[in-house]
């Protein structure tokens, strides 16, 4: 055997180990050995805090050293159930060996040339593919579009929401934008102008851009009695942006109505109406796209987070009557690099091959574990969602951190949003078995969380 067969065989079989590692880990249950932060987590954070940004959020103190699935391992060798999936962006699961063979072949071949300048196989055919996603899901209410869709990419939600306020200024010839109370669109100043889900996001960074104006979000008539009645006159507005369903603003499902009313504005004054789907896209709600749960199209539409399984990928995507922006006027350097648009493929190709369905299906088991579980508890207002985007409201925010903290600890990975909700987001892939797990620890949270904050 020569040294270059030797080398293959022995790279073989690491991979071999691994998958086999990868396998062992995702079908863990629950493990806590060490109470958490265990000490190499604690010597980890300690290491780091004095070099990297106070900007960053320390939810609780976990420190990973590997994932698969629904599982996470973290250094001190305790192993949680992941609700949360990277903040609803692991949506094949960890480690997904599809998404990491992808990842690992391209890899090999190319790695980045700028798809901004030149063309390279994968940029165009990614497109082409939400294309497809788009016509199909929105054919059957009369909204695939004329011609079609077309995406710029993007290496983030935050990147894509800031190309559509460009394209919708540029196609409108308009300059004034709408958004709402309550929602998230990102942290980069245009985005973050859109943003009003915390005043803590825009303390101290203003003067924001001007011209964005806020309403009230899931009220149908909000737009015209808050804002063209006092504000702003709807001739000067080139869009109305919105989360279909509200993400950091606490997991928000609003009426159809509310939805349908913004397209009909929107096609009454000429205005484009924008989804930012980067939370609720790609199967997150049971269907591909959340808008498909209100009967709704919308002209522009923004994806990420779960589109290629964690690897830094968004797109916004347009009815191809608007992208009449030129050459130059838009552009950037790494977004849909080779490898991340692999990982995007692979995603897709999982997503359409039971993950949505999965999600609606175990996501229902979910949401009725947790309303079972929680009925009647002192804690507990609501269960809201679809598909596996499910929110818990609790009574206080105070309850809903010591609730959060609690499942840290024993062993189930959630995240706050709003003002007292938890957010559920795992990742697609969750089992009925492990969804009757996490309702069963949550559930004994509330309950311990009530307890301790009696007087």
């Amino acid at each position: 055997m020569t040294l270059a067969e030797a080398s293959v065989t022995v790279a073989a079989a690491e991979a071999d180990a691994n998958q086999l590692a990868r396998q062992a880990l995702a079908e863990q249950p629950i493990t806590i050995v060490t109470e958490p932060p265990g000490p190499l987590a604690r010597a980890l954070i300690a290491r780091e805090r004095p070099y990297v940004s106070p900007s960053l959020v320390d939810c609780y103190p976990l420190a990973v050293r590997r994932a698969s699935g629904c599982m996470v391992e973290d250094l001190d060798g305790n192993i949680y159930l992941d609700c949360e999936a990277g903040v609803a962006t692991a949506s094949t699961g960890h480690c997904h060996p599809a998404v990491a063979r992808a990842i690992a072949e391209q890899a090999q071949v190319l790695i980045h040339i700028c798809g901004t300048d030149f063309h390279y196989p994968g940029y165009g055919a990614l497109c082409e593919r939400l294309a497809a996603l788009a016509q199909r899901a929105f054919a059957a209410l009369g909204g695939g579009g004329t011609q079609g869709w077309q995406s710029f990419l993007t290496n983030s939600g935050t990147e894509g929401v800031e190309a559509a306020i460009k394209l919708s200024r540029y196609a409108t010839k308009r300059s004034q934008l709408i958004a709402f109370r309550g929602g998230f669109h990102g942290r980069t100043l245009g985005a973050l102008s859109l943003t009003a889900s915390k005043a803590k996001y825009r303390k101290h960074f203003g003067p924001l851009l001007p011209g964005v104006h806020h309403a009230t979000y899931g009220v149908p008539d909000s737009v015209e009695r808050e804002l063209f009645a006092h504000l702003v006159a709807p001739e000067d507005v080139a869009a109305i942006i919105v989360e279909p369903v509200q993400g950091e603003g606490g997991y928000v499902v609003p009426a159809a109505e509310f939805l349908q009313r913004l397209r009909a504005i929107c096609d009454a004054h000429g205005i484009l109406l924008v989804f930012d789907e980067v939370q609720t896209g790609m199967g997150r709600t049971g269907r591909m796209f959340a808008a498909e749960h209100f009967g709704v199209v919308p002209d522009v539409m923004v994806l990420a987070k779960g589109i290629a399984s964690g690897m830094p990928l968004g797109a916004m995507m347009a009815k191809k009557e608007l992208m009449t922006w030129p050459a130059g006027s838009h552009g950037s350097t790494i977004a849909g690099n080779p490898v991340c648009i692999a990982a995007a493929m692979a995603t897709i190709d999982l997503l359409e091959g039971g993950l949505v369905e999965n999600s609606a299906r175990v996501g229902a088991v979910l949401k009725n574990e947790l309303a079972r579980a929680l009925e009647g508890h002192a804690v507990f207002e609501e269960v809201r969602g679809l598909g596996l985007m499910i929110g818990v409201e609790l009574r206080t925010p105070e309850l809903a951190d010591a609730v959060a903290q609690l499942c840290f600890r024993r062993g189930l990975l959630v995240l706050e949003c709003g003002r007292k909700t938890i957010r559920f987001a795992p990742p697609l892939l969750l089992s009925e078995a492990q969804a009757k797990v996490a309702a069963r620890v949550f559930a004994q949270a509330c309950t311990d969380a009530a307890r301790d904050a009696r007087p």
